[in-house]
């Protein structure tokens, strides 16, 4: 079969997989209204369910740290899944989903932004529009993990290949990159649009804010227990919230569009993941891993998220389901192949390469 059929029957398959979505889902709005509403006391009993233990495992840390350097970092472990749910309190403040008052959701999340060292305004607007733009080829830099189709790779040199490639890295991307983000990138405007001066200075102002707040902490604590049971928890957050949002996007047979032939629905739902993960974890993580929902809408907060999909398995007929398991080989996941509409690895693209130059 020639490449340009099978670029064809890729395609073929495409719009069928959308116009059965779009059938499937004609009523979502319909659906999605009743979880949209805020719930007072969910919200108050996740602050005590999230900052309690937070607080708990953050002074046991503290005691921790002359006792055992591995005890203190292993109780930093479990603490940045608190400190996971804590940020998804901020995340849905930004949303303005987590409580029914914009002006209570922006106090909330920025007190969680002295927790998650995440500025508050400046990410939610990032955030918003990843989400107005997610699976846009186009906006595939702002607001998500970065990668190239294969075709942009094929067009690099040696050096570009090089840099990317190390870029990819499981080590670099999950490890480094979280702390560079965390630590350099959330500091500075790196994305500015027009009319974004108020944003950029408050997140100036919350950045201050931030640093104050860790020195003043510092010489309280001291800044050997300080740097150690703050900076282990933040560490390991970084990883946590950097692997969770590329499971979620960046999985085999994701949806990748340049905007002319972009669909929200289709994005949403085969755009994100549903990983399917045991009932703690999802308390762990605020129910982010039912993210195919949550791209359908942002103002359902994080504790309808379940409910949501356990009252309409419609929603999850499409969705592609991972579990932890599942989600381990994604990391091999290097380029967007537009021909095949997959990710695929590099070991699959220089495969790839070699017939195509041979033929």
């Amino acid at each position: 079969m020639s490449s340009i059929n099978k670029t064809t029957n890729v395609q073929v398959n495409i719009q069928n997989g959308v116009d059965d979505i779009h059938q499937s889902l004609k009523n979502w709005k319909t659906i999605i209204s009743q979880y949209q509403k805020a719930n007072t006391w969910r919200a108050i009993g996740q602050l005590f369910s999230s900052f309690g233990p937070f607080l708990a495992l953050w002074v046991a840390m503290y005691f921790s740290v002359d006792y055992s350097i591995w005890l203190t970092l292993a109780l930093g472990m479990v603490n940045a899944f608190f400190l996971v749910r804590i940020f998804i309190i901020q995340h849905d403040c930004g949303h303005y989903s987590f409580l029914g008052k914009r002006k209570m959701n922006d106090a909330i999340g920025f007190v969680c932004s002295f927790f998650s060292s995440i500025p508050y305004t400046y990410w939610a607007r990032v955030h918003s529009f990843h989400h107005g733009h997610t699976g846009q080829l186009e906006h595939r830099d702002i607001g998500d993990i970065d990668f190239l189709t294969v075709e942009e790779f094929r067009q690099l040199n040696a050096w570009g290949r090089f840099k990317y490639r190390v870029f990819r890295n499981p080590v670099v991307l999950f490890i480094l990159l979280p702390m560079i983000y965390l630590g350099v990138v959330l500091r500075m405007p790196r994305i500015n649009f027009p009319g974004w001066s108020p944003i950029i200075r408050k997140q100036q102002i919350n950045n201050l804010l931030i640093l104050a707040a860790y020195v003043g902490l510092g010489f309280l604590v001291g800044w050997k227990a300080f740097l150690i049971v703050q900076g282990s928890i933040i560490f390991f957050f970084g990883i946590i919230a950097f692997w969770f949002f590329y499971v979620q996007h960046q999985h085999d047979h994701t949806y990748m569009q340049w905007s002319k032939n972009w669909d929200y629905l289709t994005a949403a739902i085969k755009g994100a993941t549903f990983y399917k993960l045991p009932r703690v974890m999802h308390f762990l993580t605020g129910n982010i891993g039912y993210h195919h929902i949550h791209h359908l809408s942002s103002r359902i907060p994080n504790y309808n998220l379940r409910r949501c999909a356990k009252e309409n398995p419609v929603l999850q007929r499409h969705v592609t389901k991972i579990t932890f398991l599942q989600s381990l080989p994604l990391m091999f996941n290097k380029l967007w192949d537009e021909e095949k509409q997959r990710m695929i690895s590099f070991r699959e693209f220089y495969r790839s390469e070699g017939s195509r130059l041979a033929a």
